[in-house]
């Protein structure tokens, strides 16, 4: 490129448009179907389809162990994964602003064709808009994905019933950590990163291991709390998880300790819960455990008849507290 830095014209459609599709986009999510250059892409897909979207204006655009890049690839693929589908196609709508620099674009674009080659989807079509200087954040990134759905899943949260086990496929709070480390100059162990990671695979396992699995959910903004508050609710079932069996990570603690955060409210982009029935909970967790995503993967309570539509935690020292819907937007731009 001509210059070290985005313009207005590189969004105007002409020959510089050109030169930013040629030798920055191309190069790094390159395949057949987005070569053609065409207004869409067409597609071969099965019988059911699962279709999701998602934008993405995390801050920092940079972060331990990822940016926003992966991030926006690995968040839809997961989003698509929580259907019960395997996740096939994206688009990628980008928004820069005027002066965003091309070194941090190729390092955006590359993490996107990497997270997009370990998930196995193909970044197929796509957009590019150019906005003024102070009209933006650097860039925004807007992506949608197309999977087929696994013959026999019925995914959903209201299928949830009692006596159902909760899974977690591992520690949590580990991305809105890192994140609010990044923005507020924290030092944090080095173990500490981004937990942001395509999980296709790891829920294909699950759903081989337990073909009864009720709910997949990936607990994002507002973290586990918000996710189980939103099955108990559409199930009708209360939820009673253990405080002890829910992984943290200790310097996790820490950060929540001081920025006056509970874990279970932090967004997570590498995690997964399922709800499966009692019988098939240690086949699930087994095929968590064997996923480089699931390690630490445990199951943290179950579903009940009691106290329908809420959350509660048994803490440590014995006694029941309310898990209650997050407010508001506990941790702004966390992805």
């Amino acid at each position: 490129m001509a210059d070290d830095k985005v313009t207005m014209a590189h969004g105007a459609g002409g020959r510089m448009s050109h030169a930013l599709m040629e030798e920055i986009i191309l190069p790094a999510f390159g395949n057949p179907l987005l070569n053609e250059l065409h207004d869409g892409a067409r597609l071969e897909m099965r019988d059911e389809i699962a279709f999701t979207t998602d934008s993405y204006v995390v801050r920092p655009l940079f972060f331990r162990g990822g940016n926003i890049g992966k991030l926006a690839v690995c968040g839809t693929v997961n989003d698509l994964a929580m259907t019960g589908a395997v996740p096939r196609y994206l688009s990628a709508g980008v928004i820069l602003e005027e002066g965003f620099p091309f070194e941090d674009l190729r390092k955006i674009v590359a993490a996107m064709r990497k997270a997009a080659d370990e998930a196995g989807v193909a970044i197929v079509t796509g957009d590019t808009k150019v906005v003024e200087r102070g009209k933006a954040d650097g860039i925004f990134i807007n992506t949608a994905g197309v999977g087929d759905l696994i013959a026999g899943t019925r995914i959903s949260p209201k299928a949830a019933k009692p006596g159902m086990k909760v899974l977690l496929s591992g520690t949590i709070g580990d991305h809105a950590a890192t994140v609010l480390a990044g923005r507020h100059g924290l030092a944090l162990p080095s173990e500490i990163k981004t937990d942001c990671a395509p999980l296709a695979g790891l829920t294909q396992a699950v759903l081989a291991a337990a073909p009864h699995t009720a709910v997949l959910r990936d607990p994002t903004r507002g973290g586990v709390a918000a996710v189980l508050n939103e099955i108990a609710e559409a199930s009708g079932c209360g939820i009673l998880i253990d405080e002890d069996a829910i992984p943290v990570r200790e310097a996790v603690r820490g950060v929540c300790d001081l920025l006056g955060f509970d874990p279970l409210y932090l967004a997570n982009e590498g995690k997964c819960i399922a709800i499966v029935p009692a019988g098939e909970a240690d086949a699930a967790l087994e095929a968590m455990r064997a996923s480089p995503y699931g390690t630490q993967a445990a199951i943290i309570g179950e579903a009940s008849e009691e106290a329908a539509g809420q959350v509660g935690l048994r803490t440590a020292i014995g006694g029941i507290r309310i898990v209650d819907m997050p407010l508001g937007n506990i941790v702004p731009r966390i992805c």
